[in-house]
């Protein structure tokens, strides 16, 4: 059973510097299409290394207390491009280019045909994780609308199209992460915040697409980008109430770095509100207390049996270090305010 409060990540932990070359990483944009080059390890040994990595990575969140550990996604160069270039119907050997959510333009895959999914791609990092801990588990997918803004599309010539058969795609990939030993399954669509005017078309759409006839916990991760790389936050989000009506149960938002004004978690009625309350643009470490004060603004609009405490991103560019300790903090202070409750 989990504890009210139950705390977790987003997806992403710091990578070892051992296995990925963190100065690269941070001196680009996240790639859309591979980006072999980043790894330190030759490919004879690169599974073994990121196993090890992702042993590391539960490991810390164990010592760290957290209540549903992921893989820390040490296998990923970015939280999308593993999956998205798995695909059929994709050129991944001559991209194409597309403006990131930053306007800058970025190599992505080109769809070339009918996408469509060949095998399994997260199966075993799923079956790798619920073999090393006995924890809750989650593990994250990257969204159908997200990986349709992601993509040069030379084949469908309409967007909303291609998003359904990444929504196709989406939804296999889901039930066999559960059958697979899931406990929680989340679907990250960054891009229904930095393109609101299409997501409001057809965002919602695709993503009960991608949940259609799937049993188990299902949560959406939006947010405003990476801070090691969006450096300028709005204060509030162009595309949340519209999630209110979707199939999926968590919705994972980012407070901390935008100083949310919580009361929008109210245009969420009967959704789990996964609250970001780690600031991931300091890399001063917050005070239990600071994320106490942050989980305790949202309590007004939301009930603590529906939050479960989270980071406001992926913790993928912080030092491990930093991350750690941070993650710490996330932990120490939720349990501040669930003796709170407990004594009220």
């Amino acid at each position: 059973m989990l504890p009210i409060l139950p705390t977790t990540l987003v997806g992403s932990y710091a990578q070892p510097d051992w296995l990925i070359d963190r100065a690269k990483l941070a001196g680009r944009f996240p790639p859309r299409v591979r980006a072999r080059e980043l790894w330190r390890v030759a490919p004879a040994w690169l599974e073994e290394a990121q196993d090890d990595a992702t042993l590391l990575a539960i490991r810390d969140q164990e010592r760290a207390g957290l209540d549903i550990v992921t893989d820390g996604e040490m296998r990923r160069e970015s939280y999308s491009n593993r999956f998205a270039t798995a695909l059929d119907g994709v050129d991944i050997d001559n991209p194409g280019t597309a403006l990131d959510r930053s306007g800058h333009p970025n190599p992505v895959p080109r769809v070339v045909g009918p996408v469509r999914r060949r095998h399994p791609v997260e199966v075993r990092d799923v079956e790798f994780l619920r073999a090393n801990t006995s924890r809750k588990i989650k593990i994250t997918v990257p969204g159908p609308f997200t990986m349709s803004q992601q993509a040069q599309d030379d084949y469908y010539k309409d967007e909303a199209a291609l998003a359904m058969d990444y929504a196709a795609a989406v939804n296999a990939e889901i039930k066999d992460l559960f059958a697979a030993g899931a406990d929680v399954v989340q679907v990250d669509e960054p891009y229904m915040q930095a393109r609101p005017e299409k997501a409001r078309q057809f965002g919602v759409q695709v993503l009960d697409r991608a949940l259609e006839g799937v049993a188990g916990t299902t949560a959406l991760h939006i947010c405003f980008g990476y801070a090691a790389v969006i450096h300028v936050r709005p204060s509030g989000y162009s595309f949340l109430p519209e999630l209110a009506g979707s199939k999926v149960q968590q919705i994972s938002i980012e407070t901390a770095q935008s100083s949310l004004d919580c009361a929008v978690l109210e245009k969420l009625p009967g959704k789990t509100i996964v609250l970001g309350v780690l600031d991931l643009s300091d890399m001063a470490v917050e005070t239990p207390e600071t994320v106490a004060r942050r989980i305790r603004r949202a309590l007004p609009h939301v009930p603590a049996e529906r939050i479960v405490v989270a980071p406001d991103c992926g913790l993928k560019y912080l030092p491990r270090a930093v991350a750690f300790a941070k993650m710490k903090a996330m932990v120490d202070g939720a349990a501040i305010v669930r003796r709170e409750l407990g004594a009220a």
